[in-house]
Formats: C-alpha cells, sequence, structure tokens
C-alpha cells in the first residue's frame, strides 16, 4: 500500500505525459499483434466470427494510441478511453476515425456490459484497481477478458544491462524487474470475486531505434519527466554518451531487443 506522500507522487507520475504527447506519440513501442490475439483468444472463441474483429475492445488509459492503432488494424470495434486532455486530442489528431473518449478507468463512460474485453496498454499500474476493477467487471459481457501489456527492455542481452545501468531506473523497466514484480499482478492483485486467477505471456517485441530516437524515447519516461530540468539533461547526456561508447549502437540505426510482458483474467 503507498503512502499518502508516495501516493502523490505516483498520481502526479501517472498525469505527466500530456506534456510530451506528441513524442510520446512518436517515440514509444508499439505492441506485437500476437501478444495482442494472446490476450483476446478466449473472448474470440465465443464471439459470433470467431476472430478479433468480431470483438468490441476497450483500450483503457489509451494514451495517445498506440495499442488503440493496432487494435484498430486487426478489425476490433475499438473505443479508447483517456484522462489526459493533451494525449487524447493526439490520438484524435493520429486516429480520428476511432471513437474516442474522456474518461478514466474508475469511471469509464460506457454502459453496463458494452465490450467483449478491455485491454490496457502501459497503464494498468497508474489505475486505483479498487475503485477501477468494478468499472472495468461493469463494462464486460461475463466472462470478458481483461488484459495488461507491458513493453520492457530485454536486460538478458549485455549492452541493454549497461543502459539500464546508464539511465539508473529511468529507462524502460528491464524484463528482469517485470519478472520480479510478477507475482504481485497475481490472481489476488484483480480479485478472485470479480476475475479468474490471471495468466502471464511474454512475447517478442524488438524496435529500430538510433541513439537520438532512444534518448527521445527514455525522455518520455515519467520519472525523467518529473525531474528538474538539470538532472534531466545530466541523465540524458549520461545516457547519449553511454549509446556512443557501445559498438551496437554508435552507428546509426539498431535493433533494442524488448519484450512485452501480458496478462490476462476473465470476469468471472
Amino acid at each position: 500500500m503507498l503512502g499518502v506522500d508516495d501516493a502523490e507522487v505516483w498520481r502526479r507520475r501517472g498525469s505527466s505525459f500530456g506534456a510530451v504527447a506528441q513524442a510520446y506519440a512518436e517515440y514509444r513501442p508499439d505492441y506485437p499483434a500476437e501478444a495482442v490475439r494472446w490476450c483476446t483468444e478466449p473472448a474470440c472463441g465465443r464471439a459470433p466470427g470467431g476472430d478479433i474483429g468480431s470483438l468490441r475492445v476497450l483500450d483503457l488509459g489509451a494514451g495517445t494510441g498506440k495499442l488503440t492503432a493496432l487494435l484498430a488494424r486487426l478489425g476490433a470495434d475499438v473505443t479508447a478511453v483517456e484522462p489526459d486532455a493533451a494525449m487524447l486530442a493526439e490520438l484524435r489528431r493520429l486516429l480520428p476515425a476511432v471513437r474516442a473518449l474522456a474518461g478514466s478507468a474508475e469511471e469509464i463512460p460506457l454502459p453496463d456490459g458494452s465490450v467483449d474485453a478491455v485491454l490496457c496498454g502501459q497503464a494498468l499500474h497508474w489505475f486505483n484497481l479498487e475503485r477501477a476493477l468494478p468499472e472495468i467487471a461493469r463494462v464486460l459481457v461475463p466472462g470478458g477478458t481483461l488484459g495488461g501489456l507491458w513493453n520492457s527492455d530485454d536486460d538478458r542481452v549485455g549492452w541493454v544491462a549497461g543502459l539500464q545501468e546508464a539511465a539508473e531506473g529511468a529507462a524502460s523497466p528491464s524484463l528482469s524487474r517485470r519478472r520480479s514484480e510478477a507475482a504481485s499482478w497475481g490472481p489476488e492483485q484483480f480479485g478472485l470475486a470479480l476475475f479468474t486467477p490471471t495468466e502471464r505471456e511474454e512475447f517478442r517485441n524488438a524496435q529500430r531505434l538510433t541513439a537520438d530516437s532512444l534518448v527521445a524515447l527514455i525522455g518520455t519516461h515519467s520519472q525523467v519527466l518529473g525531474m528538474e530540468p538539470a538532472a534531466r539533461d545530466r541523465l540524458l547526456g549520461k545516457i547519449r554518451a553511454y549509446l556512443a561508447s557501445r559498438p551496437e549502437t554508435a552507428g546509426g540505426e539498431f535493433e533494442l531487443p524488448m519484450v512485452t510482458s501480458v496478462i490476462r483474467a476473465f470476469l468471472a
């Protein structure tokens, strides 16, 4: 349980992304289609058409629409809900054909039983789950799917582990950190009275970047956004120097090994 001060810091970090909405849309990594298909597979089995194109999906905490865009490309009937006005405006600019609503996980602006699946990309950890889970359960059909997706740097690769060290915890959370925290996203996190025990899976999700775009990506993380300008400049300069020192990343475009960690549960 977060203390009052910790909760306030967490709230401020969670609401910091609107200041960099365009950079977030440009530099944050996408999600693998296979991860979304795994999340929605059980719902597809219950749907009349039997595939994701027959599903009504809510992208909750949609940000600038990274996950929304993929769901739309896969043919889902997708609705995006996002509380930050600047992030929502960027989503609407990029995806004008998608239904995008102002709202939060704690107050979802949809009717009861109106979606087959609720997916949350890089968002579930920002929710007040005591309030959000009953709301998610309310808008899902019986047996509907709740899924969470997170992108992580694969620190099993040597230079990526070095990047994590150079970034002083401000880069994308590492795969080893995601795995160590996985126990806290177990069945009890969703509440067995509402959802079935969670299932987990991982998907490779390498991203093509340059040193400039990787530094810009790290600059969209909440920990960096909350820094004083001088501290931010020092950290990003340190990261840039590290990338220039590595043969893997010093010569233009390179591949950043990433993994998308996914959990899913079903409305009981």
